[in-house]
């Protein structure tokens, strides 16, 4: 994290009537005006209050140990604090805290600050500025979104993370901070994207009068967007929405069609949506004599449905995928707004175009990218038991951009078990049980694209994540039992297929390490551990060691292509990072 700071001396830091110091002091209400020091003994001697009480906070571990306090953010990291400092600089925590007195007291940030959710970053700036009277510069990483074409001042990490340091000054009543805020916030309005817009306008209405004039300028613009009436209903409270329609019906705006209340009719099939009954959507179409498109039923279940729900309306085949909205947004466009890879990679293998441009020339891509936190996407990519969203949503939408899928067979393994189904079942058994324990957050996307999980597993696998890990187990021997495909066979076999392909198509190089270790001539055999002598078992250590140092070698050669690519100012140069396995493949 970034630790440099800056004082009021920024113009854009001033709060107060030409002031060029932090007061370090009680902060003060709204009303009261801030006191200056009368001569420069008092500036620096509140200079060096200002460095002491900031080295308890950002300096050295040593002040850990005097900390009595813990606050937690919603993600479970902890910030240790002094009580007698916060109660000292802010009404809020004095009020917070005074039922606590013995011990270390913990504080969950949710139960603080219950309307909107504060990140760490924020809480730490917050806590900075009451504990030195500083305002921190943006913490590196977290207000720079992922697209290298931006300017990263109105991006949206900028905004989430403005409005979250407002909404904690707000909460803890730092309100020479919330005036700062502000400030910031309105130098950049006229540059934030009309759907960020909607974030910073709910925020700053919890603010209420603290935030009177930046409200108004909000709404001032919103009115005059082509924002329409279902996405206020979402987003924002109902007084709200009506002072918007009602400054617009003033203005002449309602004869819009994105200006006006939708019918009746649309208002039914977004509410069966909601309840998830596609069924009833269906009878609503054919009741009312109107189509999925002309209500924009798929762009309404894409942004607020499950995914579930988006698939089964897919299914009808009563959309066009490509279809636009009122804003011109086609329904790939509101995928990416949400960041929902099960649905993305729905609507991609269902024919959406991921060139399309919105009406101020954005991709989907572009959108996605620009809603994503830098901090996040790299720290996703590097690797571990999950993946970020947004970084999965990146993935797939490069991968369909490029338009380059793997065609055929998924492997050389696949390839030469020719017609044999029962061998094809266990090959496709084996890959994606591999994929599911190498690359967890991938595979759980394909695979519910792919709707495996509404077919049985079969105990057809000689590898899974027990015999991995050098697990012995229990497996059937295909020469020697009894095995008949059946219909239920089929059936997962095809799910398993999908699985395979949709993998290969937009986890292009995590099919590749998969087929790496599929392709081992003696994998079968490594696999089954059976009653092998000392010597055996040696051998098949070493030949996993072997593939072991294969697949890090093919890690390492993957992560260097990816920094070359990151290098270079390309903007289709792949983002595509890759899980390293969770622990070595090793025998017992």
């Amino acid at each position: 994290m970034d630790t440099r700071k800056t004082g009021f001396s920024d113009s854009n830091d001033i709060v107060s009537n030409s002031s060029s110091i932090c007061c370090v002091g009680q902060t003060s209400s709204p009303s009261e005006p801030f006191s200056l020091p009368s001569s420069n003994s008092d500036v620096s001697a509140l200079s060096r209050l200002s460095d002491n009480l900031e080295s308890m906070f950002v300096g050295s571990n040593d002040f850990d140990f005097f900390a009595d306090a813990k606050l937690v953010v919603s993600t479970g990291q902890e910030v240790a604090v002094h009580r007698c400092v916060l109660s000292a600089r802010s009404p809020f925590f004095r009020n917070a805290f005074s039922g606590s007195r013995d011990g270390e007291a913990r504080f969950q940030l949710k139960e603080l600050a219950k309307d909107y959710d504060v990140g760490f970053e924020a809480v730490v700036a917050v806590l900075h500025y009451l504990y030195s009277g500083k305002v921190r510069s943006f913490p590196e990483g977290v207000c720079v979104c992922v697209d290298e074409d931006c300017t990263h001042m109105a991006c949206r990490p900028t905004v989430d993370f403005m409005v979250e340091v407002l909404y904690a000054s707000f909460t803890f009543q730092v309100f020479e901070l919330v005036a700062l805020y502000q400030s910031r916030l309105s130098e950049i309005l006229d540059k934030i994207a009309i759907d960020d817009m909607l974030v910073v306008l709910s925020v700053v209405n919890m603010c209420g009068k603290a935030c009177e004039r930046l409200l108004g300028r909000c709404i001032e613009i919103i009115v005059k967007s082509d924002v329409d009436v279902v996405t206020f209903d979402r987003a924002l409270p109902h007084d709200i929405v009506k002072q918007i329609m009602d400054s617009r019906f003033n203005l002449g705006f309602n004869n819009s069609e994105s200006h006006s209340f939708p019918e009746k009719h649309i208002k039914r099939i977004h509410r069966a949506l909601d309840s998830d009954d596609v069924e009833l959507v269906r009878m609503l179409l054919k009741e009312a004599h109107t189509s999925l498109d002309d209500a924009y039923a798929l762009h309404y279940a894409v942004a607020y449905c499950d995914a579930k729900t988006t698939t089964e309306l897919l299914d009808l085949g009563l959309a066009d995928v490509n279809c636009r909205n009122l804003r011109g947004y086609t329904v790939l466009h509101v995928a990416a707004l949400r960041r929902e890879p099960k649905i993305i990679v729905s609507l991609l293998t269902k024919g959406a175009r991921p060139s399309d441009l919105t009406l101020d020339g954005r991709k989907a891509l572009q959108i996605t990218k620009r809603l994503t936190r830098a901090a996040d996407y790299f720290k996703s990519k590097e690797g571990g038991k999950t993946s970020h969203n947004n970084k999965l949503c990146i993935e797939i939408l490069e991968q369909a951009e490029r338009r380059d899928p793997l065609v055929g067979e998924a492997s050389l393994s696949l390839a030469t078990a020719g017609d044999d189904l029962r061998m094809k079942l266990l090959y496709l058994e084996n890959r994606v049980g591999l994929a599911k324990l190498l690359f967890p957050m991938e595979a759980k996307v394909v695979m519910d694209i792919a709707q495996i999980d509404g077919t049985s597993e079969f105990p057809l696998i000689a590898i899974n994540s027990r015999t991995l890990t050098g697990t012995q187990r229990t497996t059937v021997d295909l020469n020697e039992a009894p095995f008949k495909i059946q219909e239920e066979h089929l059936i997962r076999l095809r799910a398993l297929s999908r699985t395979v392909e949709l993998g290969k198509r937009f986890f292009p190089r995590c099919s590749e390490v998969l087929n790496t270790i599929m392709d081992a001539d003696d994998l079968s055999q490594l696999a089954y551990l059976g009653n092998d002598t000392p010597e055996e078992r040696l051998v098949k250590k070493q030949r996993y060691m072997e593939l072991q140092e294969d697949l890090n070698k093919a890690f390492k050669e993957d992560k260097e292509e990816f920094d070359r690519s990151a290098i270079s100012s390309s903007s289709s140069s792949t983002s595509v990072g890759v899980v390293k396995p969770n622990g070595k493949l090793t025998l017992n």
